[in-house]
């Protein structure tokens, strides 16, 4: 199958790409690199020629209510529009377990892109997935110096890499027209993720998880990005994947 894949760039849509290849299918990348612009819409139509199934992993960096809108919303609309001109029978796109239970900036824009997904015209299957593994290593890396402030959080992380072959999965199977709810096998605290990442890299900083006063993050210290349904689970525990870092 021809499956094209916007963020195909990212660390998750890398993953998809590499999947959807060694299964003996045909990624297409939707990316600025690859001549695609998903906020503008140029080069889709091209980009989409044959394509049986779009997984939309695309992102954007911001913590910005109203950034956060209007990327995933011109890039959502763009996609959207693009596949049914081009036929397309699939939409794949990758969300946040407790999207619709958090206050914040960016999961308002998840938020609108779900809502444009769901009522499109495209059939769809939504996977809202938790945290990645690799999300605590990102939040120290947005702070540093001896002391790491991080955020009181319950999640329940899984490997990206099994996120990306959840979504290939769907992407070439029917469409499942409903939300899903992908988490990791066991639910961690992000401050002791922090202080297990920082050991297993042999560095010494101090970490103090706090409730911060930003939007939204109370509903994150008291579990709101806790799955609530049951559904598939990630095999890959934080420990073991810990065990790979360097």
């Amino acid at each position: 199958m021809r499956i094209a894949v916007a963020g195909g760039t990212g660390l998750v849509g890398t993953l998809v790409v590499e999947h959807l290849r060694s299964g003996g299918h045909e990624p297409v990348v939707l990316a600025r690199g690859a001549g695609v612009d998903l906020v503008s819409g140029a080069g889709l139509d091209t980009a989409l020629a044959g394509v049986e199934a779009v997984v939309d992993v695309s992102n954007v960096t911001t913590l910005s209510r109203r950034t956060s809108r209007r990327f995933f919303g011109a890039a959502t609309t763009h996609l959207l529009e693009a596949e049914g001109r081009a036929g397309v029978p699939h939409h794949v796109v990758l969300s946040i377990v407790g999207v619709d239970r958090v206050d914040s900036g960016y999961y308002e824009g998840k938020r609108v892109q779900e809502k444009l997904v769901a009522g499109g015209a495209v059939p769809w299957t939504i996977v809202r997935a938790t945290q990645f593994h690799e999300f605590a290593g990102q939040v120290l890396d947005q702070v540093p110096g001896p002391v790491a402030v991080v955020p009181r959080m319950r999640t329940q992380p899984m490997a990206a890499r099994e996120v990306a072959e959840t979504l290939a999965a769907h992407a070439l199977a029917e469409p499942a027209k409903r939300v899903l709810e992908l988490a990791g096998p066991k639910e961690e605290d992000l401050g002791d993720m922090a202080r297990r990442l920082l050991a297993a890299r042999g560095q010494h900083r101090r970490v103090l998880s706090l409730r911060l006063p930003a939007r939204g993050t109370g509903a994150m210290a008291s579990g709101a990005l806790l799955p609530r349904c049951d559904g598939p689970r990630g095999r890959q525990t934080y420990d073991e994947w810990l065990s790979t870092v360097r």
